[in-house]
């Protein structure tokens, strides 16, 4: 079932801690995704205090997010043998109230 939302936001983390969060981290799992179907950005997100490692990523469609959670992002995360969390948020309903505090999203 094809959703009409053209800005999707997702939050992901995964539940492991990563100290420190180096280049070695980071470089390769940009890579990766870089080559994801829709993904327009992403965020690196790190805990403070926990080190616990996600994101927050915009995709062009429901379709894109759901797969990139269901497939690679659940992949990295049984990879690090870690538990995650993914969320999917509605950026079009937001829109006028992101650009009233002038999201860089929304340009």
């Amino acid at each position: 079932m094809s959703q009409s939302i053209n800005k999707v936001f997702l939050y992901g983390e995964f539940q492991t801690a990563v100290h420190p969060f180096t280049k070695e981290i980071w470089e390769v799992v940009n890579a990766q995704l870089k080559n994801v179907k829709g993904l327009i950005r992403k965020t690196w997100l790190v805990g403070i205090g926990t080190h616990t490692v996600g994101g927050f990523y915009e995709f062009d469609s429901v379709e894109n997010a759901r797969a990139f959670a269901t497939g690679l992002y659940a992949e990295q995360a049984a990879y690090v043998n870690a538990s995650l969390t993914v969320k999917l948020f509605d950026g079009d309903v937001a829109e006028e109230a992101s650009r009233d505090m002038h999201s860089p999203h929304y340009n």
